[in-house]
């Protein structure tokens, strides 16, 4: 048997156990929201776009002839029930027409928020005044109906003759009209990263965690656009998770970096805890990542006046206490 070698260092080495950096490849890297990233953002092939397309085409048409026949034999065998058949049909046909028309008012509003973007990114550019008149009209036709917003129009209505330059209208139509709606925005996000952490951290079951950060997810962005009045449906809702999670994975901000734990883990919390409750941690923080990023994504103006929200201290209020008896 060998005997353990004992090496004489020259000089003393001024880090010990108690002071060496903590290793960051056993450090949790979010799992889940890595995994829902890579699903929103998955590229179609155009092959499979063409399958896809043609296989709805086929099963619509044959569908629809099994209909028309069902309903011609139906009616000429027994025309009463036929004529509730051909009721039921129509009425159908219009609750699909709805659901269309639904859809396309609300790609309308994601592309008027757009179009306010863009507006006011040139007043800011070139100091235009006429254009940063034209964004207020439009955020003021935007919010119109809404009650949470009364007070600040009217603030902004009875100021925004006096300011005659670009940058102080559009200064004094954020703090206005959007600080209120920042609030609730910043809040849905610290909700949602709460859910994913403790869903994470205490449920066993194997995709468990990716189907609440996917949904959670999901919900916290439609919500967000909903607060700056972009009301998405269903397919404009898929459009903004992955223009959003688009956004964040061109810039490498899915993922979990070195700043992102000490100012999530305090430091050193992690090491502290279970593995499970340090994904919910990091899966929380990049949950939170994505809520910022929604918000300046359905944001009508870019922050300006108001300070953007931290994603450390979004996390740090999700998140103090949740494990603090782990």
């Amino acid at each position: 048997m060998k005997r353990p070698v004992l090496i004489d260092l020259d000089e003393a080495s001024d880090i010990t156990p108690a002071t060496a950096p903590m290793v960051m490849d056993d450090v949790p890297q979010g799992a889940a929201m890595q995994k829902v990233a890579a699903l929103a953002t998955r590229r179609t092939s155009p092959l499979a776009k063409w399958f896809w397309s043609l296989l709805v085409s086929i099963i619509g048409f044959v569908v629809s002839m099994a209909a028309w026949n069902f309903v011609t034999d139906l009616t000429a065998r027994h025309p009463f029930l036929g004529m509730i058949f051909s009721a039921l049909l129509v009425v159908f046909c219009c609750v699909l027409l709805a659901i269309a028309l639904r859809e396309i008012s609300a790609f309308s509003r994601l592309r008027r928020i757009d179009q306010v973007q863009t507006e006011a990114a040139q007043a800011h550019a070139n100091a235009d005044l006429p254009t940063a008149r034209k964004v207020v009209d439009h955020l003021t036709s935007l919010y119109a109906k809404r009650e949470d917003t009364a007070w600040g129009r009217t603030q902004l209505a009875e100021r925004a003759p006096e300011v005659m330059d670009a940058d102080g209208l559009l200064d004094l139509a954020e703090r206005s009209l959007l600080e209120p709606l920042d609030a609730r925005a910043v809040a849905e996000v610290q909700a949602a990263a709460r859910q994913v952490a403790v869903v994470t951290a205490v449920v066993p079951l194997a995709l468990a965690d990716v189907f609440t950060a996917l949904t959670s997810n999901l919900r916290m962005i439609r919500r967000i656009a909903e607060i700056y009045g972009g009301r998405s449906g269903t397919l404009g809702s898929l459009r903004l998770v992955r223009t959003v999670l688009s956004h964040l994975v061109a810039t490498g901000a899915v993922a979990v970096g070195d700043d992102l734990i000490h100012s999530v883990a305090g430091g050193g919390l992690l090491s502290k805890v279970s593995r499970r409750f340090g994904e919910g941690v990091v899966n929380g923080a990049l949950t939170a990542r994505v809520g910022i990023a929604a918000i300046e994504v359905c944001r009508p103006l870019p922050f300006q006046a108001l300070k953007r929200p931290s994603v450390t201290g979004t996390v740090q209020r999700a998140l103090t206490g949740l494990f603090g008896n782990a």
